[in-house]
C-alpha cells in the first residue's frame, strides 16, 4: 500500500462546531495530521457538549466532526500564548482557523503575522462573512446563511413556510471548499516557497451555490420559485410522486425518460399528447400532467415501481436514516467506521466518500481535550515535562 496521499502535511487547527472541522476531517481522513487546538478555559471545542449523546467533555456529535485529529490544549489570549503557537506554526504546513472574521489577525493566525516565522505557511480563515467586509465581526450560522442566499425563499412547498435544508450544507459545503483552499495553497507554497492567506466563508459558499438557478437570474431576470412534490423548476417530471405505501422519486432529465415513464405506468398516450409532448409544454401544463401521473402511481407500491423503472428511468425510493443506512451500497462502499472509543464503547461514524485505491489511513475516535498536548510538545517542540508543568500551571495549556 502508497502512503495516504496527504501524509506529511501538517495543520495546526484553531476550530470548533461544525464547518472548520468539517474541513479539517477530510484532510486527516487524507492522511493529514490535525493538531487541534482547543481552549482550556472554556473546555474546548462548543461541540463536546452537543446533545444527545454526550459523555465527559465528549459527545458522539463532536466525534462526527474529529476522528484522526489529535487535541491539544491553548489558551490564544495568554499574553506568552507566542511561546508556543509560534514553534508550532514554524513547524506546521497550514494554520487553520473558523473564527469569527474579526479574530484571525487579532489573534495573530494570519500571514502578515506569520509570515516571518515561515514564508512558506498557509493561513486558511473560514468565516462567517470574510476577514475584509462590512460583516466581518459578525458572527454566522449555517441556518443563518441560507436565508441570507436565498435557499429558504425556493425551499418548501408553495404558500407554506420558507425551509431550510435537512442537513447543515452550507456548513458542509464550506468546510470542503476551505479545504481544497488550503490543500491547494500548500501544493503552490511546496512549489514557490511562498504561503499566504486563504478566505472563505460562509456567505459566498452558499451564494455560489445557487449555480444555475443564480445564472439564470443573473442573465435573464429569472425569478425562482417555490415549486410543488420538491420537483425540477423546468424538467418535467422530476419530483417526488406518491405511491400506496409511500414515495418514489424520478428523474426525467430527457425526453426519452419521459417517454419510458408513462408507458411504464400504463398511459402511453401521454408520451404524444400535445399537452405534454416536450419539456417546454411540460413545464405549461406541470399541475394537470402531475395529477395525472399521481394517479397512476398511488395504484402500486413503492418497491413494485422500482423493479418496473430500474434500468428504463432514473428513480429512487424516499428513504428514512435508518433505510439508508440499509442499503447494501453503504457496505460494498465501506461507509460505516467502528472506531473504539472509551465512553461509548464503539462509535459508528460515517467515512468520507474519497477513496484513493492503493492507500488507506487507520481511522482514529476523535481525541479527548487536550489527549496529545504533551505528546505534541514534546516531539515538536523539544519541552520537558517540567516545562509543560510550568506552562499549565501559569494557565496557557
Amino acid at each position: 500500500m502508497a502512503p495516504p496521499p496527504l501524509q506529511g502535511v501538517r495543520v495546526l487547527a484553531v476550530e470548533q462546531f461544525g464547518a472548520g472541522p468539517w474541513a479539517t476531517m477530510a484532510l486527516a481522513d487524507l492522511g493529514a495530521e490535525i493538531i487541534k487546538v482547543e481552549n482550556p478555559l472554556t473546555g474546548g471545542d462548543v461541540a463536546r457538549y452537543v446533545t444527545p449523546y454526550t459523555s465527559d467533555q465528549d459527545s458522539v456529535y463532536f466525534q462526527s466532526f474529529n476522528r484522526n485529529k489529535k487535541s491539544i490544549t491553548l489558551n490564544l489570549q495568554h499574553p506568552r500564548v507566542n511561546e508556543i503557537l509560534h514553534p508550532l506554526a514554524r513547524a506546521s504546513d497550514a494554520v487553520f482557523n473558523n473564527l469569527r472574521g474579526d479574530l484571525p489577525a487579532k489573534l495573530g493566525l494570519d500571514y502578515p503575522a506569520l509570515k516571518d516565522l515561515k514564508p512558506s505557511l498557509v493561513c486558511c480563515s473560514l468565516s462567517a462573512f470574510g476577514r475584509h467586509t462590512q460583516r466581518t465581526a459578525e458572527p454566522g450560522y449555517d441556518y443563518l446563511m441560507q436565508g441570507y442566499a436565498g435557499w429558504m425563499s425556493i425551499t418548501g412547498e408553495p404558500g407554506g413556510s420558507p425551509q431550510k435544508s435537512g442537513l447543515s450544507l452550507v456548513d458542509l459545503n464550506g468546510g470542503i471548499c476551505a479545504a481544497l483552499g488550503a490543500v491547494s495553497a500548500i501544493l503552490r507554497a511546496r512549489a514557490t516557497g511562498v504561503g499566504g492567506d486563504v478566505d472563505v466563508n460562509l456567505f459566498a459558499t452558499a451564494l455560489s451555490q445557487l449555480g444555475y438557478v443564480g445564472a439564470w437570474h443573473l442573465t435573464k431576470g429569472y425569478q425562482p420559485e417555490r415549486t410543488p412534490d420538491s420537483s425540477h423548476p423546468s424538467q418535467i417530471p422530476s419530483q417526488v410522486l406518491p405511491t400506496q405505501d409511500g414515495w418514489l422519486v424520478v428523474m426525467c432529465a430527457k425526453e426519452k425518460f419521459y417517454r419510458k415513464l408513462v408507458r411504464i405506468l400504463g398511459a402511453p398516450a401521454l408520451a404524444d399528447d400535445p399537452r405534454f409532448d416536450s419539456f417546454e409544454h411540460r413545464l405549461a401544463h406541470r399541475d394537470e400532467l402531475v395529477t395525472l401521473l399521481k394517479e397512476r402511481t398511488r395504484k402500486k407500491p413503492t418497491a413494485e415501481w422500482l423493479d418496473l423503472l430500474k434500468g428504463e428511468v432514473p428513480c429512487a425510493p424516499v428513504n428514512s436514516v435508518q433505510e439508508a443506512f440499509a442499503d447494501p451500497q453503504v457496505a460494498e462502499d465501506d461507509m460505516i467506521l467502528d472506531l473504539p472509543h472509551p465512553d461509548f464503547g464503539t462509535v459508528k461514524t460515517v467515512a468520507g466518500p474519497i477513496k484513493i485505491a492503493d492507500a488507506e489511513v487507520e481511522h482514529r475516535r476523535g481525541p479527548q481535550l487536550g489527549e496529545h498536548t504533551d505528546e505534541i510538545l514534546q516531539t515538536l517542540l523539544d519541552l520537558s515535562p517540567e516545562k509543560i508543568a510550568n506552562y499549565r500551571r501559569e494557565g496557557i495549556l
